[in-house]
């Protein structure tokens, strides 16, 4: 999967901006991120909005671990990637039908985030028990939210395009051409919105930075929760 935002919409992190100025390497252009996507899988679904946001995913090649699933309602835009174990029990608590799946539920859960305030973003996030990563935009605000599984089962990268769009994907290779250095792990246990930096919502009261890498990593930065006895890398 793969989602890429202007910076109309977010402004990236000041990490990874910092880790491509350390070492500047040859990078593409968001349009040519979604070119070369969609040539490597010519089955996908890419969905546009204008200039400030494209969406794509495809089913090909998923494991029935990590299924990856799209939805959209009332101009929620959602990938899902993963499963979660106690989809039936918060499909009870939010009201939805027998037949509604993870990216619903995680909608669902989104929206009530941010219609019932004061709803906590920790709390909204940290009831999700599984292995899973997701990204939603929002359309009637114009947000974004991402989050990871606690574990980091499910692998999530991001990054910079050439022209400054922020993007996100479950392959690294997918952005390693196009974002340089200005690449990293999605931290575990985190979540990265509009309205709010990056937070852990595993330990909330802790910030979370970033460690510039070597010149051999692939990864121009590494994010983690400082405290001790909390550190939220990926390898």
């Amino acid at each position: 999967m793969l989602a890429i935002f202007s910076g109309a919409i977010i402004r990236a992190p000041e990490e990874l901006i910092q880790a491509g100025n350390r070492t500047p390497t040859p990078k593409k252009s968001a349009s040519n991120l979604i070119d070369s996507f969609l040539q490597h899988s010519p089955s996908s679904v890419t969905i546009n909005m204008g200039p400030t946001m494209s969406m794509c995913y495809t089913y090909d090649n998923q494991t029935s671990l990590q299924p990856r699933s799209f939805a959209v309602k009332d101009e929620i835009f959602c990938l899902f990637k993963g499963t979660l174990e106690n989809l039936a029990r918060l499909k009870q608590q939010y009201g939805l039908g027998k037949n509604a799946n993870e990216v619903v539920l995680v909608m669902e859960a989104y929206k009530a985030l941010r219609d019932r305030a004061p709803y906590s973003a920790n709390h909204m996030v940290a009831h999700l028990a599984g292995q899973f990563a997701f990204i939603i935009f929002d359309k009637t605000t114009s947000a974004i939210f991402v989050a990871s599984d606690q574990d980091g089962k499910v692998p999530l990268f991001w990054g910079i395009t050439a022209d400054g769009y922020l993007a996100f994907s479950g392959d690294v290779d997918v952005l390693k051409g196009a974002c340089g250095k200005s690449l990293a792990s999605f931290p575990p246990g985190c979540f990265f919105s509009s309205a709010m930096e990056l937070r852990s919502y595993e330990h909330p009261k802790n910030k979370v930075t970033a460690e510039p890498a070597t010149e051999e990593e692939i990864c121009g930065a590494t994010f983690k929760v400082e405290g001790p006895h909390v550190c939220a890398t990926m390898e």
